[in-house]
């Protein structure tokens, strides 16, 4: 009995040893790729609104972008769902091209005016470096699965500066309804040493504040209930709208790279037209705004199309900022309609939005928390979980499975 405790000892003590140095090289991968997107996209950024006129090279932008995923990148075009799909059913090793053609494609989406975000890239670079460890190591397919997870995990972390919420990110949005739990202690572990990792290399994230949180009563409840089930329609909507333009372009432009061309074209069009410059790129100056003062009530609507359009016609980049967006000024909007205050409302909404579009209420939760302060936990939860159910069962990701259904409703008699 003694000795067989010594072998399951030394056995439990080999595995997790196994995976903390995995997991801290994926960190130190991930971490390191992400630090020099922010600093890259920042620096696009910053050009792009000192010359306005970038905004007319859009078309162009997509169209060399498409053109050179059309030549050497169609195996990893399909970004974030080639992850799930590997991780669901492991075939090959990720291509290492993933990473710098992701990193291009949405430093270039920025600089010109694509309205993206930023989650997409960061998660695909972690994964696709973490990825290349499969054959330096010789993992199985069940290691690998965990591997890919943590990579998704560490790029999700230090692109947000979220660990918590970037660990269960990695597990919860492979499938709805179902997590995979033996990989805890490696999405744990990278999602935490990712961050570090950046702000080791000078990664300064945005802080967001919510000035004040009501205390938990029945109105307070219900009002954060009834924003939560519209911020899940509104993430549903824009999941549906994405994927439905995705589609309808394929299916009308058979040559890829005309697609973020033609989208382009309309984009820069409409923001010269409508002066909506402030709907282009991450937003993220506008979602501060949002947290102290009133906004239009119509802003998370123009961030919705414009991030649909941009999204839809094939530019690099991801949903979860521009989702940030439109939730926080969703929140905004309904802050005087509910009696609540603008900056609560607006941090709800940060989350919800994406809690309902990605099926991922717990780790939404916990970025709340770790965002805002844990006061905001309890309402945030409420809030997530209801976007979560009533977003449906189709999300941003259309590799995401369904582990169990969200709800069951009976059949007529």
């Amino acid at each position: 009995m003694n000795r067989l405790k010594t072998s399951l000892s030394l056995n439990l003590l080999a595995y997790y040893g196994k995976w903390l140095v995995l997991a801290c090289l994926i960190a130190v991968l991930a971490g390191s790729a992400s630090a020099f997107f922010l600093f890259s996209l920042e620096q696009a950024t910053s050009w792009r609104i000192q010359h306005a006129w970038l905004i007319w090279l859009l078309p162009l932008a997509g169209l060399a972008v498409g053109w050179v995923y059309e030549r050497v990148g169609q195996s990893v075009s399909a970004g974030n769902n080639l992850l799930i799909e590997e991780i669901h059913d492991p075939k090959k090793v990720v291509p290492l091209r993933m990473a710098p053609l992701v990193l291009g494609g949405t430093v270039i989406s920025h600089l010109f005016g694509a309205s993206v975000g930023r989650e997409g890239t960061a998660v695909q670079m972690g994964a696709a470096l973490s990825d290349q460890l499969t054959h330096v190591f010789r993992l199985g397919r069940e290691d690998r699965r965990i591997l890919l997870m943590a990579g998704m995990s560490a790029g999700f972390s230090s692109v947000f500066g979220t660990p918590l919420a970037g660990a269960v990110f990695g597990m919860e949005v492979l499938a709805i309804g179902r997590m995979r739990y033996n990989a805890l202690f490696p999405c744990l572990i990278a999602a935490i040493v990712a961050d570090q990792v950046g702000l080791i290399w000078g990664v300064q994230h945005t802080h967001y504040v919510v000035e004040y949180v009501v205390s938990l009563d029945s109105w307070s409840m219900l009002a954060v209930l009834i924003a939560g089930v519209l911020f899940g329609l509104i993430g549903m909507l824009f999941a549906m709208l994405t994927h439905q333009l995705s589609a309808w372009m394929k299916k009308s432009i058979k040559y890829a790279p005309m697609r973020p061309f033609w989208g382009g074209l309309v984009v820069a069009i409409a923001v010269w037209a409508l002066d909506a410059y402030q709907y282009i790129g991450l937003g993220v100056p506008e979602i501060v705004r949002s947290f102290h003062e009133p906004m239009q009530p119509w802003d998370f609507l123009g961030k919705l199309g414009f991030t649909v359009l941009s999204l839809g016609s094939g530019f690099k980049g991801g949903e979860v900022t521009p989702l940030f967006y439109i939730g926080a000024t969703l929140g905004n909007a309904l802050a005087p309609l509910l009696h609540m205050p603008f900056s609560m409302m607006t941090g709800l909404g940060f989350v919800a939005v994406f809690a309902g579009a990605a099926n991922v209420p717990i780790a939404c939760t916990l970025m709340a928390m770790e965002l805002f302060g844990a006061e905001l936990g309890p309402l945030a939860a409420i809030a997530c979980v209801a976007a979560y159910v009533f977003s449906g069962h189709a999300g941003i990701y259309h590799a995401q499975r369904v582990g169990h259904r969200k709800f069951k409703l009976r059949r007529p008699v």
